[in-house]
C-alpha cells in the first residue's frame, strides 16, 4: 500500500444545459460526462493518475453502478476496499457560470464494520470527513505510524474537532468557516490550535490562505484562467487535494508552497474539462498550465 485514501463513492452525472424543466417540460442538455465522483474518491483518482496509485477504502454497493465503479478503479490501478451499503450513491451536477448546482442521492448506511487493513509501506492517508469511524481509526494509526494524514474539511462533521488532532495537513473550504463563523484567518488559527503542522482555507477562485512549515501565514493566489475557458468546477478542490498527496509523496524534500503550487495547477487544468475524469492532469499538464496562465489579481490582504 503506497497511500490510502477514505471516503464516499459516488457516479457522477454531469450535464450542461441552461435551464432545468419543471412539470410536463423537457430539456435537451447541449453535453454530459458519467465519471466516479466522491470528494477523497476523485483525489484518489487524481493521485493515481499522476502516477501514485493509492489503495481505496469506499461505500460500494452490489449493484451495476457498483460494477461500474469497481471497473472505473481497476483502469487506474486502484485497490478498493469495499464497505459494503445497500445502493450505490450518484450526483446528479449542472455546471453553470463557474458555479455548479448538485443533487446528491446517497446511501451512507454502510452494512458492515470497516475492514482492517495493513499500512505497512503507506506513506500517506487522506480523508474527507465520510466513514468517520474509519477516518478516526486510521488517523490515529498513521499518526502513531509517523505516516502523513491529510485532511479534505469540506464541511463541519460531528466528529471534525476530533479527527483534527491526528491530522497534519488540513485544508478545509470557506463553507466549513461560515459553519463555525469564523473568518479565513480565524480557521488558520483554529487548525493550528489543533496541531494541525500546515493548514490552509481554500476560497475558490479568489485562491487559499494557508499557514506554511514555520507556521507563517501566506496567500497563495489562483492562476488566472478566462471565464471563457472554465467548463465545469466541480473537482477542483478534489483534484488539488489529490495532487497535493501525490507531490508530497513524490517529493517528499520539496515545501509546502511547491507542492500547494503543483496542486493549484492540476485544479486550474480540471476546471476547463466537464467531469472528474477528463479533468485530471497528466504531469505534462500541470507543467503546462502553470506555464500558461500568471498567478490572478485579486483584493485578498495576507492573514495577519
Amino acid at each position: 500500500m503506497k497511500a490510502l485514501f477514505i471516503g464516499q463513492a459516488y457516479i457522477d452525472v454531469t450535464f450542461l444545459t441552461d435551464e432545468i424543466p419543471t412539470g410536463d417540460e423537457k430539456a435537451v442538455a447541449q453535453d454530459y460526462s458519467i465519471s466516479f465522483g466522491g470528494n477523497a474518491v476523485t483525489a484518489a483518482f487524481c493521485c493515481a493518475k499522476l502516477g501514485i496509485a493509492p489503495d481505496l477504502l469506499a461505500s460500494v454497493a452490489d449493484d451495476w453502478l457498483g460494477r461500474m465503479f469497481i471497473d472505473m478503479a481497476a483502469k487506474y490501478g486502484i485497490s478498493v476496499h469495499h464497505r459494503k451499503v445497500r445502493e450505490s450513491s450518484l450526483s446528479f451536477i449542472m455546471p453553470h457560470g463557474g458555479k455548479r448546482a448538485i443533487v446528491r442521492c446517497r446511501d451512507d448506511h454502510y452494512l458492515h464494520p470497516f475492514p482492517p487493513l495493513n499500512l505497512e509501506g503507506c506513506q500517506a492517508l487522506h480523508l474527507d470527513g465520510h466513514q468517520p469511524d474509519a477516518a478516526i481509526y486510521y488517523a490515529k494509526a498513521c499518526r502513531e505510524a509517523g505516516i502523513l494524514t491529510s485532511l479534505d474539511g469540506g464541511g463541519l462533521r460531528a466528529n471534525t474537532h476530533e479527527l483534527l488532532a491526528f491530522i497534519d495537513v488540513a485544508v478545509v473550504a470557506e463553507r466549513l468557516c461560515e459553519q463555525m463563523r469564523l473568518t479565513p484567518t480565524e480557521m488558520l488559527d483554529y487548525l493550528k490550535g489543533r496541531g494541525c503542522r500546515i493548514g490552509g482555507v481554500t476560497l475558490g477562485e479568489r485562491g487559499m490562505v494557508w499557514y506554511d512549515e514555520a507556521g507563517m501565514k501566506r496567500v497563495l493566489p489562483a492562476l488566472d484562467v478566462p471565464a471563457s475557458l472554465v467548463v465545469d468546477t466541480n473537482g477542483a478542490g478534489d483534484i488539488f487535494h489529490g495532487a497535493y498527496v501525490y507531490s508530497a509523496m513524490a517529493r517528499p524534500q520539496a515545501s509546502w508552497l511547491d507542492h500547494f503550487v503543483f496542486a493549484r495547477a492540476a485544479s486550474a487544468h480540471s476546471i476547463q474539462h466537464l467531469g472528474n475524469e477528463a479533468s485530471l492532469p497528466t504531469l505534462d499538464q500541470i507543467a503546462a498550465t502553470e506555464a500558461r496562465f500568471p498567478e490572478k489579481q485579486v483584493d485578498l490582504a495576507p492573514a495577519s
